[in-house]
């Protein structure tokens, strides 16, 4: 099995869970101290400015964009499929699918407004960030599922920093356009983490049998 089963995923997700819960009522709250993590943060990513980092993180923000994550996963579903992986790829659609539900109703539940001066193109609320939420979700089915694939520790190494360096640029991206606040993007992270660790569950629990199922029968998982 792809993804097998983790006595530590209940801890995982109960310490995902309360980070998660903590950096939201913080936010929702309007807490000082959060407030003054946020400012010293933006003011240390901003200091960058140049046309460069301008022009490197407006890329960056459009290849995460929610829109293109969709992009993204389909493509990785579709390679799973192609390659009999079926059930692996019905699990990467299902878990963007979930993460994105759950960030629109964490998002209203928090409601939380995007930082002064911030772009017009960004709407909705502001925790947590939507692109780093499901650019967690498509680099987890490339580190779980992918990667393994590649049978070489060393190759493996390699994605997998490729794959951290990714996040951060996102992550770095959306403060330094004035996106987000950096506690979205830290409260996304968390929050993609532990609704993943729910979905390796039901994965786990549920994958054998839809194996069973007629036109699963010949696939991986």
């Amino acid at each position: 099995m792809i993804i097998k089963k983790d006595p530590s995923r209940p801890y995982k997700l109960v310490i995902a869970t309360l980070l998660t819960i903590i950096i939201a009522v913080a936010v929702k709250t309007n807490s000082g101290f959060v407030n003054f993590l946020d400012t010293l943060v933006i003011g240390g990513v901003q200091h960058w400015d140049s046309n460069f980092m301008t022009s490197l993180f407006t890329i960056v923000s459009f290849l995460a964009s929610p829109k293109m994550d969709v992009i993204w996963m389909i493509l990785l579903a579709f390679i799973l499929w192609g390659g009999r992986d079926k059930i692996p790829a019905v699990f990467a659609i299902c878990l963007l699918v979930g993460g994105d539900a759950l960030g629109f109703v964490v998002k209203h539940l928090v409601a939380r407004d995007r930082p002064p001066m911030h772009l017009m193109k960004d709407t909705g609320y502001s925790f947590p960030s939507g692109h780093v939420l499901g650019t967690v979700l498509v680099l987890s089915i490339i580190w779980i599922v992918l990667v393994p694939m590649l049978n070489d520790r060393t190759s493996m190494w390699i994605v997998r920093m490729m794959l951290i360096i990714w996040l951060i640029l996102v992550m770095l991206s959306r403060i330094y356009l004035n996106a987000h606040f950096p506690s979205d993007v830290v409260g996304a992270v968390t929050l993609a983490y532990a609704w993943l660790q729910v979905a390796e569950y039901l994965y786990v629990r549920y994958a054998p049998r839809l194996a069973t199922i007629k036109g699963f029968q010949n696939s991986n998982y």
